[in-house]
């Protein structure tokens, strides 16, 4: 998908670019798997402020999206290719041969009146959600379940994917995204393909106001706080405080390691992605 360049009418549109959605056949999303998105602030049930810089933003409806697609052995036919203001990626909506409708992920190269199926029996084909066991070593994979049954949790945003670099005993190994090489047990599902809008990553947004739109909300450095309010804040001239960087409750902000040793979940990290 090509990305448009703004003409420079103003001086933040000068360096900003955008999506040409020549991908997108559907305007609207189909009501039924759609539902009202809360909106928080990020305020708890107190109104206290638990995550900075969100707020505003354009209103928003969520698109129920199937991650699990356990009608296994029925063909369903890709109707449109629709755009998901919640997510990176693209979804698409299927349409069963018993006529029930759903959103999945669509991966990139998927087309309107394609055929995907899910099952132990689906071919190895963009779109189809099929165990690690029956996908070849090698194959590019999104929308990967950390445990059978529960849904693809792995690889969802746009342009993501993950490969089997090796198959042993019940597990395979995948090499994520971020680099890291996991162990997930091989009936476990995952779709084939590459998540879609692979160029979102190429995206400038040339200005403030453009973040906002997306709920986004101002960040102040601690340096220039008070020393009431921050840590690094106060002194005289610019100073950081006399002392290395830290979040607004004293974490180190640069190279500490906050994983817990005794995570049940490390014995199946095979290689981490800081190595």
């Amino acid at each position: 998908m090509p990305l448009i360049k703004f003409k420079p009418t103003t001086p933040t549109r000068r360096f900003g670019s955008g999506y040409d959605f020549s991908e997108i056949t559907a305007a609207k999303p189909y009501r039924p798997l759609t539902e009202i998105k809360k909106r928080t602030g990020g305020r708890n049930l107190y109104g206290h402020i638990t995550t900075y810089h969100k707020g505003g933003g354009h209103k928003r409806r969520l698109r129920l999206v199937d991650f699990k697609r356990l009608k296994h052995g029925v063909d369903a036919t890709v109707r449109t290719i629709e755009y998901d203001p919640n997510r990176t990626s693209r979804i698409a909506l299927v349409e069963y041969s018993d006529g029930e409708k759903a959103y999945i992920l669509a991966p990139d190269g998927l087309t309107v009146g394609q055929k995907v199926s899910s099952g132990v029996n689906a071919e190895v084909k963009v779109g189809n959600h099929l165990p690690l066991r029956n996908i070849p070593e090698g194959t590019p994979i999104h929308n990967i379940e950390l445990e059978p049954g529960r849904g693809g949790k792995l690889v969802r945003s746009a342009g993501g994917l993950a490969r089997i670099m090796s198959k042993e005993n019940e597990f395979a190994h995948l090499k994520l995204p971020s680099g890291e090489v996991r162990m997930v047990k091989l009936n476990a599902y995952a779709t084939v393909g590459q998540c879609s809008n692979i160029d979102h990553e190429n995206i400038s947004y040339g200005k403030a106001g453009r973040k906002r739109w997306l709920g986004i909300r101002p960040t102040t450095r601690g340096v220039a706080m008070n020393p009431v309010d921050h840590p690094l804040g106060g002194g005289e001239g610019k100073s950081s405080g006399g002392r290395h960087p830290v979040s607004a409750w004293g974490q180190l902000a640069k190279g500490l390691k906050t994983r817990k040793r005794n995570k049940s979940t490390n014995r199946y990290i095979v290689k981490d992605r800081r190595l």
